[in-house]
C-alpha cells in the first residue's frame, strides 16, 4: 500500500550507490514510492532498470536541457524506453537559463541566443515524444537571476503545443520557483501542475506561491540527493524526507496534515500513476 509519493528524486544517482538497498527497504517499510528521474540517455536507462527491479520505484526518461550537452537527442532511442510500463513521465526536460553568461564564458556556446534556440528545439522534441507515448512531462525550468524568462518561454511553447495536441500535452513543473504571475500562467494551461521541494521548509520567499497554488494542482518532491529540508540541511537528501515537505505545505496553508497528505497522494496518482493499483 502506497501512502506517499515523492514525484521527483534521483535515487539511481551514484550518491546512493553505497546504501541504495537500505533506502529502498525503508521506502517500502514506510509506504513511500518515488519517481526517479533520467537526465540523459544513460541516466534514463539506469532509472528504468531500478524501477523495473522495485515496485515502489517508477521512472521518468528524458534529457535535461544542460546536464549533458555532448549528447544528441535521438527520438527513436528514447521512444523505445519511453514505452516501458514503469516509465510514468518524460523528462526532466525544459529550459535552463540560469548560467547563460557563465557557460558562454566557459565556451559551451557562441551566444545566449544560440543556446536558447538549442534548448527550445530539445524541449519541443521531448514534448512530441510525450504526446506520442501519451505520458506527462516532468519539466525543469530555471530562469536567469532576477527574471522569469525560462518559465515564460516554456509556457509559450507549451501553450502552442496544447493548441496542437490538446490535453495530451500535460505534466508538472518540478521544483517550482516561479512567482505568482508565472503560477497563474501555468495554471491557465489547465493540464499542468507544480511541485515543491524541501527548499520551502527554510526559504520563506516561496510561501506566497505555495499558499496561492490550489492544493489539487500541487505535488511534493525531494529532488534527492539535493535540496534537503531544514531538518536535514547539510546532509544528503532522501525520498524518506518527503513527509517534511508535506508537513510544511500543510503548515503554510493552515490545513490538517493528514488531509493534505491524502490529497497530494491523490494528485500524484491522477497525473503520474492513473493505471496503478496501490493495494
Amino acid at each position: 500500500m502506497i501512502n506517499y509519493i515523492d514525484i521527483h528524486s534521483h535515487i539511481h544517482d551514484k550518491a546512493f550507490d553505497e546504501d541504495r538497498d537500505r533506502i529502498i527497504v525503508e521506502l517500502e517499510k514506510n509506504s513511500i514510492a518515488t519517481i526517479t528521474i533520467g537526465t540523459d540517455y544513460e541516466e534514463s536507462l539506469r532509472a528504468l532498470a531500478l524501477a523495473k527491479e522495485n515496485r515502489y520505484i517508477y521512472a521518468s526518461v528524458g534529457m535535461h536541457p544542460v546536464d549533458n550537452r555532448t549528447e544528441e537527442f535521438i527520438k527513436e532511442r528514447y521512444l523505445d524506453i519511453a514505452k516501458e510500463e514503469r516509465v510514468v513521465a518524460i523528462g526532466e526536460c525544459g529550459l535552463d537559463y540560469f548560467r547563460l553568461e557563465e557557460d558562454k564564458g566557459a565556451g559551451f556556446f557562441v551566444s545566449a541566443l544560440e543556446e536558447k534556440a538549442r534548448q527550445k528545439k530539445l524541449f519541443e522534441a521531448q514534448i512530441e515524444l510525450a504526446v506520442e507515448v501519451d505520458k506527462p512531462l516532468m519539466l525543469h525550468g530555471r530562469p536567469q537571476k532576477g527574471s522569469m524568462d525560462a518559465y515564460e518561454d516554456m509556457v509559450e511553447i507549451l501553450r502552442q503545443a496544447c493548441h496542437l495536441h490538446g490535453d495530451k500535452v500535460r505534466g508538472n513543473f518540478h521544483f517550482f520557483v516561479g512567482d505568482m504571475r508565472v503560477l497563474e500562467k501555468v495554471l491557465a494551461l489547465s493540464t499542468f501542475t507544480v511541485s515543491f521541494s524541501g527548499v520551502i521548509t527554510f526559504a520563506k520567499e516561496y510561501e506566497e506561491v505555495v499558499r496561492g497554488a490550489p492544493l489539487e494542482m500541487i505535488h511534493v518532491e525531494t529532488d534527492s540527493p539535493y535540496a534537503s529540508p531544514a531538518k536535514y540541511r547539510g546532509k544528503r537528501n532522501e525520498p524518506l524526507h518527503i513527509r517534511e515537505v508535506i508537513a510544511k505545505i500543510a503548515e503554510i496553508k493552515g490545513k490538517d496534515e493528514e488531509e493534505v497528505s491524502a490529497l497530494l497522494l491523490k494528485n500524484a496518482r491522477r497525473v503520474f500513476l492513473p493505471k496503478t493499483d496501490f493495494s
